[in-house]
């Protein structure tokens, strides 16, 4: 493969940042784009030094006039807790941040991908369970995650639209719940909630009895998926015949919220206690990734089960001081007050 200039917006984030350490050990000149709003320049320290590595703080929303080879598109806060912040700005990134990078796209020729997300379905119903890619959703448009739920489906719509009228070069994931090393640990996620009251011994915060199912996949596996798509070129050579997507990416294994928080307890010692929470508003009881099409378009399938990745990304926690982060808004979605021992 040819060495590559590459632009990651949100290369500062959780996945960003993976992002960007693989293409700068893949000898690609690295541009990483970030406002650092949710995201932090810690991720990317160890690759300022890097000849063949730039960070740019600028806001997807604002253009900006750059020459690349290819685009990955990961900028947005991914977090309820975060994108519900600002809404309006949570909008705006998905939509004008895709305007932005559509357009530099077209005029450069570069190959775009985006980062788009599991819940563009909403709460899917049980006859839709697990999710394929021709489900089309069960969203609630005016509610609190709508921000985000919508702002990801237009942005969808934005690149098959560059796509078919424009002949953009496109590549479209949908990313299912991630975790690992380098999230915040005061993203308010589950997996970092958890983890982070588990090692400050902490009261486990569970809502709506922790019924919910997710599917969560470790931050390489995501990261091997996300750019074999974006070099995944077509057999006959036109880019008209292309596998664009919407792909789904993700591990189907499938646990409940508890299960998560029962295993967290047990690979930290803690001593926590589980505590149950209402249920917030909008929050998708089930989510499962079906990924018959990455496998058989891209030969891609996990391969780092639940236990591993959380171990990983325990020993990452364990090694940074956690009283040195700061909450990028003010959020309470550690508090474990009022409520009833599970």
């Amino acid at each position: 493969m040819s060495l590559k200039r590459i632009l990651v917006t949100g290369g500062a984030g959780f996945l960003g940042s993976h992002i960007c350490e693989r293409l700068v050990q893949g000898g690609h000149d690295v541009i990483c784009l970030d406002n650092l709003f949710t995201s932090q320049k810690n991720n990317v320290v160890h690759l300022l030094d890097e000849p063949n590595f730039e960070f740019v703080r600028h806001d997807v929303t604002e253009p900006i006039t750059l020459e690349v080879d290819q685009i990955y598109n990961m900028a947005c806060p991914a977090s309820p807790v975060h994108y519900q912040y600002n809404p309006i700005k949570t909008m705006k990134v998905s939509v004008m941040g895709a305007i932005n990078m559509l357009g530099m796209a077209k005029r450069t020729g570069a190959r775009i991908l985006q980062a788009s997300t599991s819940e563009v379905y909403g709460d899917p119903t049980p006859e839709h369970h697990p999710q394929t890619e021709a489900y089309r959703g069960n969203v609630n448009p005016i509610g609190i995650r709508a921000c985000y739920d919508e702002g990801k489906r237009a942005a969808e719509t934005l690149f098959f639209d560059y796509h078919r009228s424009n002949g953009v070069d496109i590549r479209v994931v949908r990313i299912f719940n991630t975790y690992g090393p380098r999230m915040h640990p005061y993203d308010g996620r589950v997996v970092t909630n958890f983890i982070v009251q588990a090692l400050k011994g902490e009261d486990i915060t569970l809502y709506g009895g922790g019924k919910q199912t997710r599917s969560f996949c470790y931050c390489d596996d995501l990261v091997d998926v996300i750019m074999a798509h974006m070099n995944n070129e077509p057999a006959s050579g036109n880019p008209q015949d292309a596998f664009v997507g919407p792909v789904n990416i993700g591990n189907p294994g499938e646990f409940t919220i508890k299960q998560l928080a029962e295993k967290v307890i047990e690979l930290t010692g803690s001593n926590s206690k589980m505590v149950d929470l209402p249920l917030p508003k909008d929050d998708p009881l089930q989510r499962k990734p079906d990924i018959s099409l990455a496998k058989k378009e891209l030969g891609w399938e996990p391969k780092i089960d639940l236990e591993e990745g959380l171990k990983r990304t325990i020993a990452y926690f364990k090694s940074v001081d956690l009283d040195s982060f700061r909450k990028p808004t003010d959020h309470d979605a550690h508090k474990s007050s009022n409520a009833s021992k599970v």
